[in-house]
């Protein structure tokens, strides 16, 4: 069975659905630019991992992150962006973020968490 993710992210410029299709045959159950509609589809549809950005069109995606701090920790949750502080990622530490990735260094990282996954 394919892993199902959902991403939340608003930037064109970072092809990170097609590079999960194609590296770990990702099924892409949703996708949103935005904290309310990112929160709203994360609660309706059935997904494996959520990739949330911190800065988003509209809201936080540490709004979305604290949405979901109450899941089943078998769906993890890691956070891509470029703003890998030690401030922010103790912050989504703090909401139970599994992990913090920095996109400009770190998604090499991100994409080993994903294999371990699959």
């Amino acid at each position: 069975m394919a892993m199902r993710v959902f991403v939340v992210e608003d930037s064109a410029t970072i092809n990170l659905i097609e590079t999960l299709k194609e590296l770990f045959g990702a099924e892409i159950v949703g996708w949103a630019a935005t904290e309310s509609h990112a929160i709203k589809m994360l609660a309706e549809l059935d997904w494996d991992v959520a990739l949330v950005d911190l800065f988003v069109a509209s809201g936080s995606g540490l709004s979305v992150a604290r949405a979901l701090q109450g899941r089943d920790k078998a769906r993890p949750v890691f956070v891509t962006t470029n703003y890998a502080t030690p401030d922010m990622r103790s912050r989504c530490a703090a909401l139970n973020v599994d992990a913090v990735f920095d996109k400009s260094v770190e998604l090499d990282l991100l994409f080993d968490q994903l294999a371990i996954l699959r």
